[in-house]
């Protein structure tokens, strides 16, 4: 909101535009103390407009102004009184936003065509109208950056950066955070999972929702390394012990040389026929497969199909009382033919799937069933980081993770119906967090994954994606539109800056923005689940936002080992 010191930090004054362009606004202020991205208020009578300053441009009075260097003829006073005159800066300001801010009621010159009440809060609106000419422009104050993201005291709302101009805290809502899917971009080494980390800490810290992280990479449940500046890096599982739990894939995994919580073992009655179709392009699959899996399961049933296929030998053939060699009983080809199904195409499929016969952390019958205790867990309100240890193949990630969320799916739709039929409570809000995205959501693969599923239509089941990437113009564009927050980094393929912008009204104004970003820590937010599109310097992982994150509730360490870490 407006205030007293608004004459102080006047930057110009408007002196064009309209609703379908941007805002013209004359500087008058050097135009080295301005960047591109600043957040700006216009006010004028009841309304204060945001925007974006999208584009600085000098101009002069006449062109000849501009190339005589007139400060080697004149007088350094005269120089510049000359050009105050006729040499100028102008900004583009991209309008994002109105607020009625309204004068006494009784004010004649209060539009009739507003409508407002003693009882209703000024609200923020898209932009409808435009200032009249010399309304005053300002850099935004610490007021009007908590009025449009939020004031930091609310729980919901989380610092995730700060302005690039005077570092003023921008917050994002975490309760509209997990409402839609999201996504988390930027080039390689951009900090993306540093990012993520953060907001992971915050929705951990605050218990907004459970989390299932796919960690292929072994980053975000223990201790790691910076690879740039050799510093350890703190896992969400040392901060919150009592809330994460780590699960390592197969057995005997070990998670960077520790021992993970618990191991996650997947029975072969779990995996099903649409778990191995995702799997088309990774094992080379043919077009006969649907028709080879549908046969399988007629003959031993969803629960028994893989099971008996692992067990058929690939060739074996006997002698008849003819001499003529015959499938042998327990031969894959004895059962295509007694199936009715090409024996080719079932010698090859059962060739193709000896990647997956041989992954030891499938088998007939685990100790324990790992999927169902992940799944509780993450109703129960606990945090779950799958990593995959040595399995950091594609093959792995894809086919762990799609059985996983399939079976989340099912549980959560389940959930979600009997607490409408007013049988059970409401089911507890999950995330899914998904690193190396396009592996899982391009054009060709979405439609068979879950993931595509949960993007699109499970965000009415309490369930929504955050993913992770370096490259989104890989993600299918369906599955794009769905994503209600995106933050990015720097992007250097041109490609990659239009998926990030897709679907946005100001994407033209913004396109320029996201390529000229810092390739660290400055980001841009963007989407349904922030007010308007602003760039930020993020927030730094590092033991100030632990501190700062725990300093007021220490209860997830003590107030010792925290002073310890911390190095005070």
């Amino acid at each position: 909101m407006a205030n007293s010191n608004d004459n102080h930090n006047s930057i110009g004054y408007l002196v064009g535009g309209g609703l379908k362009e941007n805002f013209l606004v004359r500087l008058t202020i050097s135009p080295e103390g301005v960047q591109e991205g600043a957040f700006v208020v216009l006010k004028s009578g009841c309304w204060q407009f945001y925007g974006l300053v999208t584009d600085i441009k000098l101009g002069a009075t006449d062109p000849r102004f501009a190339d005589e260097q007139s400060e080697s003829r004149l007088a350094p006073n005269l120089s510049r009184l000359l050009h105050g005159q006729t040499l100028y800066t102008n900004l583009e300001v991209m309008p994002a936003l109105m607020q009625e801010i309204g004068p006494e009621y009784d004010d004649p010159e209060y539009p009739a065509w507003v409508e407002h009440t003693r009882d209703n809060p000024p609200s923020l609106l898209p932009v409808k109208t435009v200032p009249p000419h010399h309304a005053e422009v300002r850099l935004a104050l610490q007021g009007d950056i908590a009025e449009i993201f939020g004031k930091e005291e609310k729980p919901e709302n989380f610092v995730i950066g700060y302005t690039r101009e005077q570092q003023l805290p921008v917050c994002i809502n975490l309760n509209k955070f997990i409402q839609r899917s999201s996504g988390v971009f930027g080039a390689t080494g951009t900090g993306k999972s540093f990012l993520t980390r953060l907001i992971l800490a915050g929705l951990v810290h605050y218990d907004h929702a459970s989390i299932l992280v796919f960690d292929m990479h072994n980053e975000y449940g223990l201790d790691d390394t910076a690879s740039d500046t050799g510093l350890q890096v703190i896992g969400l599982r040392t901060r919150f012990p009592a809330k994460v739990r780590v699960v390592g894939l197969g057995q005997k995994a070990l998670i960077r040389g520790h021992t993970p919580d618990f191991n996650l073992e997947i029975s072969m009655k779990d995996i099903q026929p649409e778990d191995i179709e995702l799997l088309t392009r990774e094992l080379n699959l043919k077009e006969t497969t649907p028709t080879t899996l549908e046969a399988l399961v007629a003959s031993f049933g969803k629960e028994g199909w893989f099971a008996a296929f692992r067990e058929m030998k690939y060739e074996a053939y006997i002698e008849n009382a003819e001499g003529k060699k015959i499938p042998a009983l327990g031969s894959v080809a004895a059962w295509a033919n007694e199936a009715g199904v090409n024996v080719i195409a079932a010698q090859g499929l059962h060739s193709k799937l000896n990647r997956l016969f041989n992954r030891p952390y499938i088998l007939e019958k685990p100790a324990a069933d790992t999927v169902s205790e992940i799944i509780k867990a993450l109703e129960a309100g606990q945090h779950i980081v799958l990593s995959f240890g040595e399995f950091e193949s594609d093959l792995d990630y894809l086919l762990v993770s799609n059985l996983l969320t399939r079976r989340i799916r099912q549980t959560w739709e389940k959930r979600t119906n009997l607490f409408r039929s007013k049988k059970e409570r409401e089911p507890r809000p999950l995330v899914v967090v998904l690193e190396e995205a396009h592996k899982l959501l391009n054009s060709a693969m979405a439609s068979q994954t879950t993931f595509s599923t949960i993007a699109r239509e499970m965000r009415k089941y309490y369930v929504t994606l955050l993913i992770v990437d370096q490259r989104p113009s890989q993600i299918y564009d369906e599955v794009m539109s769905q994503l209600g927050t995106r933050i990015s980094g720097w992007l250097g393929d041109d490609d990659d800056i239009h998926a990030v912008l897709s679907g946005l009204a100001s994407r033209d104004a913004l396109r320029g923005m996201l390529a000229r970003l810092q390739p660290k820590e400055e980001v841009l937010l963007l989407g349904w689940g922030v007010p308007m599109p602003l760039p930020i310097r993020s927030r730094r992982y590092d033991p100030q936002f632990w501190q700062e994150l725990l300093g007021q509730d220490r209860s997830e360490i003590s107030d010792k080992k925290l002073i310890e870490e911390l190095g005070f």
